[in-house]
This record gives structure tokens, sequence and C-alpha cells, in this order.
């Protein structure tokens, strides 16, 4: 559990950074993601997650 809490607060510190650093270009891709459609909003987070398991399965291994 504290893994999972170690990587909530990355997250959290990297987009933290990245809109604090470049607050237009979070509104442009906030604007994007608006105007996707669901469908690959959703392919997007299924491959996103699978992705992010495969690179803790790697690390982890």
């Amino acid at each position: 559990m504290t893994d999972f809490f170690a990587a909530l607060g990355l997250v959290l510190a990297i987009e933290g950074l990245l809109f604090a650093g470049f607050p237009s270009a979070a509104k442009r891709a906030s604007e994007n993601i608006v105007a996707t459609p669901d469908q690959t909003l959703r392919l997007i987070g299924v491959a996103s997650a699978v992705l992010g398991v495969f690179i803790v399965w790697i690390v982890r291994g």
C-alpha cells in the first residue's frame, strides 16, 4: 500500500510541475481532451493502464 501512495504522490508532483510550468499548454490539452470522443479516451486509458502495469512489472520484477 505504501508503494501505491508513493506512486500517487509522484503522479501529483509531476502533474503539478506541468501545470505550474506550462499553464497555457495544460489548458489547451484540457480543451483537446473535452473535444476527444469517449471511445478514443477509453482506448487511451486502457493502453495507459496496461503500459503502467507493464512498467511496474518490469521494474519490480
